[in-house]
């Protein structure tokens, strides 16, 4: 399956250049616009699969922008992720209200942005019936991770757990090996100065291993440092 498109819309040239280079090292095709009237102009000959809007734009801001596009038939089903400076709740209510699918606080994590990108996606292409992303699923062992239908089976059976269980049990299969640290992983998860202790990342992982049974013990605990998901040689 081809990599979606994402319109970037960014007036500061260097966070637009860091922007780029991440999403086209992902495989995504990146178009770039600095100012608000520019980005409804590239909207008219391209069809985005998701929308990075930056809300402080000189001239049009992206509130306006935003407001445009959801009232845009053509336009209003595009997700929209809106990447601000500002932390102030109001900005971010304001946003959501106008319709923004999800937000994100400068500075933030390239990392954590394109996993944002991909849970748009991946409800984007199931509101279209087009069932789950294949190519997205994560298998180790006799674990399967199913993103697209929010799955998780061992043996073909389903286990129940809860979705910041399963966030986080995704970002480590995702990442075999590497080892990260409790704050790592909130913020991968929930994203940057999300108000939630380390401590809980603890409960998480003990109900994690618990839920998994024998294979809890592909969550290995790294002393002092944090958690890493087992580099398994068998994964198909």
């Amino acid at each position: 399956m081809a990599k979606a498109t994402i319109l970037v819309v960014e007036d500061d040239a260097d966070i637009q250049e860091l922007l780029a280079y991440n999403l086209g090292k992902e495989g995504y095709t990146v178009v770039t616009a600095d100012n608000g009237e520019r980005a409804l102009e590239i909207l008219e000959v391209t069809n985005p699969d998701v929308i990075i809007l930056d809300i402080m734009l000189p001239g049009m801001d992206g509130t306006d922008v935003l407001r445009t596009i959801r009232q845009d038939h053509r336009f209003k089903q595009i997700p929209v992720i809106m990447a601000t400076a500002k932390s102030e709740d109001m900005d971010i209510i304001t946003g959501l209200e106008l319709g923004a699918d999800d937000y994100i606080a400068k500075p933030f994590s390239p990392r954590v942005l394109i996993a944002r990108i991909r849970a748009l996606l991946r409800r984007t292409h199931m509101k279209q019936g087009l069932g789950p992303l294949k190519e997205e699923i994560i298998k180790r062992k006799n674990l399967v991770i199913d993103p697209g239908r929010h799955m998780v089976t061992i043996d073909n059976v389903p286990i129940d757990i809860s979705a910041t269980e399963f966030a986080i049990l995704e970002f480590l299969a995702r990442n075999p090996g590497w080892v990260f640290s409790r704050n790592q992983i909130i913020n991968a998860v929930k994203g940057k100065d999300y108000p939630v202790t380390e401590r809980s990342v603890d409960v998480q992982i003990l109900g994690l291993r618990k839920k998994l049974g024998p294979l809890g013990d592909l969550i290995e605990t790294v002393r002092g440092v944090g958690y890493r998901f087992q580099d398994c040689k068998d994964e198909i």
